[in-house]
């Protein structure tokens, strides 16, 4: 009876092993931990006949090794710019392995770190693509299994039979490891290709007998950065693999062509060797998803999945009702644990507002960092895309967001604006153009800076040389004072021309005079931008109105007022202006139909002006890539 019942357990064991779902890495994975048993990696040497010399590679053994002890063992490959040392010193493997094992999620195993590129002179050096040197990645097939695995399995203890043998990699590794490990059911039951490289053979090459994976292969990884030029050869054979009805997991990371996805696939895939499989998991897998960066340190939600749907969740089992209010509301489920949850239909890209409604009271959910919109404190989630690419933080000179209070006469208070200075404003008695820059409704000076990204985006424009090196004011455009006509308006044109501007023109490096002056601004701020742009011409030489226009019926005598200030003075204004800038997020912005209206009157009007528009309606998504295009055009 105790054998009956200790099998039992082992099985149920083994049961919640394999049924545990892999997450991707969260931070701190790939960094070395104190107070932890480690792993020991080494540099083998072995006799290649197939090169015709002595090839390093390089060997990693478990915390705990054990010699009496024989242990499955993974063959983990590098790129084509790299070598046996890419996945120690580019990689952190031996870390992601070590973290892994001390938190018992892998089952010990060896992993070899081979050269890949099987000639005499097998360095990373040179035209790396020349012909000779790709070929010799098609010859470490031959290498790899008549000369290599033989040297490990005889000089280590290890399994030899191939339901303990995998192989992975990454780029030109993951087609060679999706070449070598489906070429030879024989030699692999597991198979992994990361961000897999032209060299990866056609679907119908690679897999010319898809029955035969079906009953061969244990697991068969694909992944690949959804910004990865090279996606679409994992696509094909994904899509390939799914005619075929043949079970894999396609893993789709946030990013580009680089060991940020590639230490993130290691760390999910090698959780899921030489255990039981279930293939009821894969679409689950696939589909895991990552928290939004917009999600507090540590927090698991809210999460973002590839296919741009996101779950959000929060425990409170006291409440009656929970909805997600997104725009959309989503009503939330409740386990019995009283954790609330729901996912998403697909999003659109980039930034969104979102609240908790608990029991009808909108809350700011606490898993997430919270943003000043729509006159409040507001959770924000933030939805990846493949063009998100221009606001992506990259290993560039960066510039500095401050804050800065100043005292205004006209409003007799402080107040306060958010200023980037561009990278080498600190270093330098160098000079630099201003762009103000102004917010929407609900919003304040904050908005900028943290929702739009201005930092990043600029930093990435300068070192482009896209745009010109420059300071931008975020100004606060909330005035104290009633409503929003042309009181309000003309007290913020006062703030701006006798505040603002000379605040920062007397405590800033910055070059005078309207050619070094840009004001732009979205929605309200945009309003605001015509009012205090159009009446100052001698001021500014560019003018950007983002999703915005005179609101119709409540700004009806204020704009008749400008329109007869620009009849009379179009050969000024067009003279003054380098840019005019228009643009709107589609016929879905809710400013649409006024900003239409407004430009039908300025072409009446013989103004010139360019307009743009991008997809989106009234959202920050739009208002970062006009601020992206708008800023290319200044002081040039």
């Amino acid at each position: 009876m105790k054998n009956i019942f200790l099998s039992v357990c082992l099985l149920l064991t083994q049961f919640s092993f394999a049924q545990s779902l892999v997450k991707p890495a969260s931070t701190g994975f790939d960094i070395v931990s104190s107070g932890i048993p480690h792993g020991k990696t080494d540099t083998i040497t072995y006799t290649s006949k197939t090169v015709g010399n002595d090839r390093d590679a390089l060997i990693y053994t478990p915390p705990g090794f054990d010699k009496s002890k024989k242990y499955p063992v993974l063959y983990l490959l590098h790129g084509i710019g790299g070598d046996e040392l890419a996945w120690t010193n580019n990689g952190n493997a031996g870390t992601i392995l070590d973290n892994l094992y001390a938190k018992n999620k892998l089952e010990p195993m060896i992993v070899v770190m081979p050269n890949g590129r099987a000639m005499k002179n097998d360095r990373a050096e040179g035209n790396i693509f020349s012909p000779e040197r790709v070929e010799a990645f098609a010859t470490f097939e031959k290498d790899l299994i008549s000369d290599l695995i033989p040297f490990v399995e005889k000089n280590y203890p290890v399994k030899k039979d191939r339901e303990n043998r995998a192989i992975a990699g990454l780029s030109m590794g993951g087609g060679q490891s999706l070449n070598f490990g489906l070429g030879n059911l024989d030699k692999f039951a597991w198979v992994g290709g990361f961000s897999s490289a032209p060299n990866t053979k056609k679907p119908t090459k690679l897999i010319p007998d898809p029955s035969k994976l079906k009953s061969n292969l244990n697991l068969l990884w694909l992944s690949c950065g959804d910004k990865d030029n090279l996606i679409p050869i994992t696509e094909n054979v994904h899509n390939y693999l799914n005619e075929s009805d043949v079970p894999h997991i396609y893993y789709v990371d946030h990013g580009y062509h680089d060991f940020n996805v590639w230490k993130n696939s290691l760390f999910m895939f090698s959780q899921l060797l030489f255990k039981p499989v279930e293939e009821a998991t894969f679409d689950d897998i696939s589909n895991v998803g990552r928290p939004a960066e917009t999600s507090i340190r540590s927090s698991e939600f809210p999460k973002v999945h590839p296919d741009g749907t996101a779950t959000f969740q929060i425990k409170a089992p006291e409440a009656e009702k929970i909805q997600l209010d997104l725009g959309r509301k989503y009503d939330m489920n409740k386990t019995e644990e009283g954790i609330w949850q729901v996912t998403t239909d697909s999003l659109g890209e980039g930034f969104h507002y979102y609240s908790l409604l608990i029991d009808g009271v909108a809350i700011a959910d606490p898993a997430s960092e919270t943003f000043y919109g729509m006159g409040r404190m507001a959770s924000g989630i933030e939805i990846p895309f493949k063009g998100d690419d221009y606001y992506t933080i990259k290993n560039v000179p960066h510039g500095d967001i401050r804050i800065k209070r100043y005292y205004s006469e006209v409003t007799n208070s402080w107040r306060e604006f958010y200023m980037y200075t561009p990278p080498g404003y600190g270093n330098t008695d160098q000079e630099y153009p201003v762009l103000y820059l102004m917010h929407g409704g609900g919003e304040d000076q904050r908005g900028w800076a943290t929702q739009g990204k201005t930092d990043i985006i600029l930093d990435n424009l300068i070192a482009e040389e896209k745009a010109k090196s420059m300071i931008i004011v975020m100004v606060d455009g909330n005035i104290p004072a009633p409503g929003f006509g042309e009181a309000t308006l003309t007290l913020f044109e006062k703030e701006l021309t006798e505040a603002v501007i000379p605040f920062v023109e007397n405590n800033y490096r910055t070059k005078t005079g309207a050619e070094n002056r840009a004001l732009a601004g979205l929605s309200m701020g945009g309003i605001q931008t015509l009012y205090a742009g159009i009446y100052n011409t001698d001021l500014f030489s560019s003018l950007g109105v983002f999703s915005s226009g005179w609101i119709i019926g409540a700004h009806n005598d204020i704009a008749s007022a400008q329109y007869e200030f620009m009849g009379k003075n179009a050969e000024k204004i067009n003279t003054n202006l380098n840019n005019f800038w228009i643009s709107m997020g589609g016929k879905e912005d809710i400013a649409w139909k006024n900003c239409q209206l407004m430009m039908a009157k300025f072409d009446e009007l013989n103004i010139d002006y360019t307009y743009s528009e991008y997809p989106g309606g009234h959202t920050w998504p739009v208002w970062r890539n006009n601020l992206y295009n708008f800023a290319q055009l200044l002081f040039k």
